[in-house]
């Protein structure tokens, strides 16, 4: 079937198919398999079989929906991301929102949702609110103001609670699609399929994605949940990767999906003689610890120099963060999320406490209290076990007015504090178009020096309207707009200015406020926030650069819907627990972990349009047998 004429792929015309037979659907293709181009089609000829209709298509990023829209119009096409898309369709009803926004913020069980030094709340509170319940960049709960943090849990409850906003949702879009779905919360599936089914009235609900690039927390995954109600149609053909790369992803697969070189002649994996490009694929490993990362790159001989984002053909493509905090230059905000002795040094005692002496109260004492009262009286073993490890006291007398500082802190609250590099450097799907989006491990206070960086960054690429979006400023007047122009100056050339610095100045200027996340995180972890807000901003400048890939070096997940010519991947876990790379190979280890780990790994190999070399530091022999079978024999190479 084609839309009225149109020639279209044999996958759309499944999908208009299915939109004619009023079927939920979803369109599972592998990595390089041009999702993107398949939606931009049916965008195309569901505009022109049903003219009539509102189509909404849903995104991520910001980008995303401006590429779909440079590439589709239509007066009744619709594109935004998901948290614009639910707040446009609830933000008129103002009274189920502020009664929903109450019956949130007493729920104990919902941890978002908290006024300071309040506990429960009168229905008739955000009563006196003159512009009612808000959706902006930054959150006051007792404002009525929220974020995205908070969004998807109140649309989930006002779609639950009101059968009749999900009638008009169905009235006004008809016909909904999601981009890139797997990667969606939950919360946005249950709303589309199960919340929207408390109205009778018809609409088509349609999905775009892999599963098996699902490598984000908290997202759906799949949507074998929902088998009953939507009908799978599968997008087979690889138009980016060359046969040997193919290959290699088919065995990475587990869910039945199998590629094939597409047969597009003018398919980017396809040489000018009409064949799919071989490429080449290479399992480079050492066994000394000698050996490198700089012996590797020079091995390969590729060109891993620095350029302009458009440039890049070589990316290298590392969790191990620890090796490059140095060179990338955020060595301090590394050590203080990742290498902080001085919270071990608590641990330590906190173990102690447990183990020996279950009696010992440290409520309402300080550090140095509790320190002082373990070590009365003790000599030898006894008192060497209530101090600081040889390790420990080299960190302390490196960094002793820290330590002083911390001795006048409540002991309950620092042993409270858990403190993870994925607090620093998690990647989970944020942008520079997005900067807080689900499940993203990072705490307050990065994720909100993420949003300055992030508010400059779109004004220097000269991205006006997003910047405007973003920022809690209105323009009426040229002088106003040259009173920016300096703010934005004096943020941009930042010197030797302080993390705490920057932050005073990007709320007293109304660019990125201070809010109750950051009041929150200062309040409960003073510790880690007093020793932040002394690092130069630069160090914070230089993470973003690396977190959004305008290195050589990028993180796996950054790079998710990219490509290269080259593709250098890292296969080391840092000592993350999230991934385990041997089990990947062996496939010994937690179900979750090792699933985790073979569709990041997956997504990493599918960037390579040409070479992709996997480097293992050290691999046991049952690594090394597995990937003989996975990359062949002849493509094995030790580094010495």
């Amino acid at each position: 079937m084609a839309a009225q004429g149109l020639t279209i792929s044999c996958e759309s015309q499944q999908i208009i198919g299915a939109i004619a037979q009023g079927r939920h659907f979803v369109l599972s293709g592998g990595a390089g398999s041009g999702k993107t181009h398949t939606l931009i089609e049916v965008l195309n000829a569901a505009t022109t079989e049903w003219p009539l209709k509102n189509i909404a298509c849903i995104t991520y990023t910001n980008s995303a929906a401006d590429e779909i829209l440079s590439r589709v119009e239509h007066p009744r096409l619709y594109v935004s991301t998901i948290h614009e898309f639910l707040w446009r369709n609830i933000k008129h009803f103002q009274r189920e929102l502020k009664q929903v926004l109450v019956d949130l913020i007493n729920d104990e069980a919902q941890t978002k949702f908290t006024i300071a030094n309040t506990e429960k709340i009168g229905s008739d509170f955000f009563d006196v609110l003159e512009l009612g319940i808000q959706y902006k960049e930054y959150v006051r709960l007792a404002e009525g103001i929220i974020s995205h943090d908070e969004l998807l849990v109140l649309a989930y409850k006002m779609y639950e609670s009101y059968p009749k906003l999900c009638g008009l949702t169905k009235d006004t879009y008809p016909l909904i699609f999601v981009d890139e779905y797997q990667d969606t919360d939950k919360l946005v599936i249950e709303i589309l399929l199960r919340c929207l089914t408390k109205s009778s009235k018809k609409s088509v609900i349609g999905f775009f994605g892999d599963a098996m690039q699902s490598i984000y927390d908290g997202s759906v995954e799949n949507l074998n949940d929902y088998h009953d109600c939507v009908q799978e149609i599968k997008k087979e053909q690889n138009r980016r990767n060359p046969q040997l790369v193919i290959n290699l992803a088919n065995k990475l697969r587990d869910d039945g999906l199998e590629q094939q070189p597409s047969n597009d002649t003018h398919a980017p994996n396809m040489s000018a003689d009409g064949n799919v490009k071989q490429g080449s694929i290479q399992f480079l490993y050492a066994q000394s610890d000698d050996v490198g990362l700089e012996d590797v790159r020079k091995w390969l001989n590729w060109d891993f120099t620095t350029k302009a984002a458009g440039e890049v053909s070589t990316k290298e493509l590392n969790l191990t963060h620890n090796l490059i905090a140095t060179k990338a230059g955020y060595p301090d905000l590394m050590r203080i999320y990742d290498g902080d002795k001085i919270l071990d040094f608590v641990k330590r005692l906190k173990k102690h406490i447990k183990e020996k002496n279950p009696t010992f109260v440290t409520h309402a004492k300080t550090l140095e209290d509790v320190i002082s009262e373990l070590k009365e009286g003790k000599t030898g073993k006894d008192l060497k076990a209530v101090e600081p490890t040889d390790g420990m006291q080299s960190y302390i007398d490196a960094h002793r007015d820290v330590f002083d500082n911390t001795l006048t802190l409540p002991f309950d609250e620092i042993a409270a504090i858990y403190l993870d590099k994925d607090q620093l450097v998690d990647d989970q799907k944020e942008d520079t178009n997005d900067t807080v989006k689900l499940s993203s491990k990072r705490d307050q206070l990065i994720k909100h020096l993420y949003r300055i960086e992030n508010t400059i960054w779109l004004y220097r690429e000269s991205k006006f309207s997003e910047f405007i979006r973003k920022v809690d400023i209105k323009i009426t007047n040229q002088q106003e707009r040259v009173e920016l122009k300096q703010r934005i100056e004096n943020l941009v050339n930042v010197g030797n200015a302080s993390i705490g610095d920057i932050i005073d100045k990007a709320d007293q200027y109304g660019l990125v406020r201070v809010d109750d996340r950051l009041e929150k995180f200062r309040n409960q972890k003073k510790y880690v926030y007093d020793q932040v807000v002394k690092v130069p901003f630069s160090q914070f400048q230089a993470l973003y650069k690396y977190l959004e890939g305008f290195t050589p070096f990028s993180t796996q997940h950054k790079t998710k819907g990219r490509e290269f010519d080259n593709v250098l991947v890292v296969m080391d876990n840092g000592n993350w627990n999230s991934y385990n790379f041997e089990g990947l190979f062996t496939g010994l280890g937690k179900d979750t972990v090792l699933s985790r780990t073979r569709k990041i790994f997956y997504v990493c190999c599918t960037r390579a349009k040409e070479n992709l070399s996997v480097y293992y530091h050290q691999p046991s022999q049952d690594v090394l047998d597995k990937a003989k079978e996975w990359f062949g024999v002849e493509n094995m190479h030790k580094i010495s």
